[in-house]
């Protein structure tokens, strides 16, 4: 009769481990699967970058530091490899891309011109879709977070490697501008 007890007890926490494995690996897979939606508007940007950068070069032609920035800022976020690099490029190129914004307050021409209009338009519904999926790819983090981190769960991801893993955030030079207060000029 024991026997049968001890048994059945095994069998209970082997069902309980293999749920939690599961678990584990199915957030996993939903944070990769949103990083991969990220993947897809990233690309959709980096190519339109080159040709917001083509169009300014006719009007800001002395302008070429902030526009060779962009430009090695984005060649870094494409050949960036893993989840992390992919983060740390895209916060280097956000920030080159808000440098650019600043640069572009002297061209008042450039503003009018329908070309840039039109690819600024693109961008920023780009930029308004990358923030969803950021959300998205943030929220499936934290889920993935939260089970390596809480018990018992922690116990089944510590066997299997699972770890926590980083957020897609703003970066420490983007939140820095955060905390100013933004100018308007009239």
């Amino acid at each position: 009769m024991t026997l049968l007890i001890i048994l059945g007890i095994i069998v209970i926490l082997g069902i309980m481990v293999v749920s939690m494995y599961n678990s584990l690996i199915k957030l996993r897979n939903n944070r990769e699967n949103a990083f991969a939606d990220i993947d897809v508007q990233l690309k959709q940007r980096h190519d339109l970058i080159p040709q917001l950068v083509d169009t300014i070069k006719g009007y800001a032609t002395h302008e070429k530091e902030t526009l060779d920035r962009v430009i090695q800022a984005r060649n870094g976020a494409v050949n960036a490899c893993t989840i992390d690099d992919k983060i740390n490029a895209e916060n280097q190129l956000t920030s080159a891309l808000s440098g650019l914004k600043i640069t572009l307050e002297a061209y008042p021409d450039l503003k009018a011109n329908q070309n840039f209009l039109q690819l600024q338009e693109e961008i920023s519904d780009i930029e308004n879709k990358l923030a969803s999926v950021r959300r998205y790819f943030n929220s499936a983090t934290k889920e993935l977070n939260n089970a390596v981190q809480t018990f018992p769960s922690n116990l089944i991801a510590g066997i299997f490697g699972f770890h926590k893993e980083i957020m897609f955030d703003l970066g420490t030079e983007q939140r820095a501008n955060l905390e100013q207060a933004p100018k308007i000029n009239f």
